[in-house]
């Protein structure tokens, strides 16, 4: 009887607790608007949405098991770019890198056929993203969105949305909207796309009917068609190296709105660089001198994934750290 007492008790204590710990955003009269929207708009239950809103986690919070990306330390003196990649990449996102490429070689492969993009530039994006789907993210998605959506965040309009394409991905999948975990912000799956970039850049690439984010093929399918769909062009270079030998750069605007004619600047490739069109600038801003790149509309592509010349350049470096390392190793046969 001792035993029983007490284990009711403790049932009691947690499920207090449980109820402590969430928020019942049902009541609010912006979330009855925005169930009676939804339910008019594409025929969800009431019933079930009121359910789900009623016990929103106040620290939507998760537990992680996975692997905690390596912090690569800080050797000296650092220029911007050189903290950019040590906290962004390291050595472990190369060899990471290969393996991925070599176990999802027939995805990868599928993607470049279709979609012109290569396999290391998909296989960098999901390394730098969600460390090849090691971390996903560290959130639930839906109560994350309803706080930001519902909460004081100033772009809560824009959250508000990701919010009801979230729930449209979730019944159209079915997929219990309580259970998906991604990033701070609503990013889902390894290839980290914002609910609103599912319907438009999703694809089913493994055919089994459904548009999974947090399955490899499908996100290496649905990055390589974001790409495409933004411009990327099958087989041409993305950035090269400049012979620029001076200490700092300056004088010449570096963003994605000023491309230059080659054969105006006094500035050349390092390299073999089979591009004739306009190219942009960037500068990489060392610890004791600059480098400067040439962009091309490849470059420009990867920018549209995140508008930061940087992250596109840690991209486009360690997509071919892995290629070369992949074939100088011959790992990726």
């Amino acid at each position: 009887m001792r035993i029983i007492y007490i284990s009711l008790l403790y049932i009691f204590i947690s499920t207090n607790a449980s109820a402590s710990s969430r928020i019942d955003y049902s009541k609010k009269w912006e979330v009855k608007r925005f169930i009676n929207h939804l339910n008019k708009e594409f025929g969800y239950k009431k019933k079930y949405l009121r359910v789900i809103f009623k016990k929103i986690r106040k620290n939507p919070k998760v537990i992680s098991n996975s692997r905690t990306i390596p912090k690569v330390k800080k050797i000296g003196k650092e220029g911007s770019w050189d903290r950019y990649i040590r906290i962004h990449t390291g050595k472990n996102h190369i060899n990471l890198g290969i393996s991925f490429m070599r176990k999802h070689r027939k995805y990868l492969q599928e993607a470049y056929k279709k979609y012109g993009v290569p396999p290391e530039y998909i296989t960098a994006i999901i390394g730098i993203e969600s460390y090849y789907g090691d971390n996903c993210g560290k959130y639930y998605v839906f109560d994350r969105l309803v706080h930001l959506s519902f909460g004081r965040d100033r772009r809560k309009k824009f959250y508000k949305s990701q919010l009801e394409d979230f729930l449209r991905m979730c019944f159209k999948e079915k997929i219990e909207p309580r259970r998906v975990k991604g990033s701070s912000s609503g990013a889902i799956g390894l290839a980290q796309f914002m609910p609103s970039n599912y319907p438009i850049f999703g694809i089913d690439l493994d055919k089994n009917g459904k548009i999974r984010l947090t399955t490899p093929p499908d996100a290496i399918g649905s990055i390589a068609n974001y790409f495409k769909m933004n411009g990327w062009k099958k087989d041409e270079p993305v950035a090269v190296k400049t012979d620029f030998r001076g200490r700092r750069f300056y004088g010449l605007k570096r963003d994605f709105n000023h491309r230059y004619a080659q054969k105006s600047l006094k500035l050349k490739p390092n390299g073999y660089f089979n591009y004739k069109r306009d190219v942009m600038l960037i500068k990489l801003s060392k610890a004791w001198r600059d480098e400067v790149w040439f962009g091309t509309d490849n470059f420009y592509v990867i920018t549209r994934y995140n508008h930061s010349l940087y992250y596109a350049m840690a991209v486009h470096q360690l997509a071919q750290k892995i290629k070369w390392r992949a074939i100088n190793s011959k790992k990726y046969q």
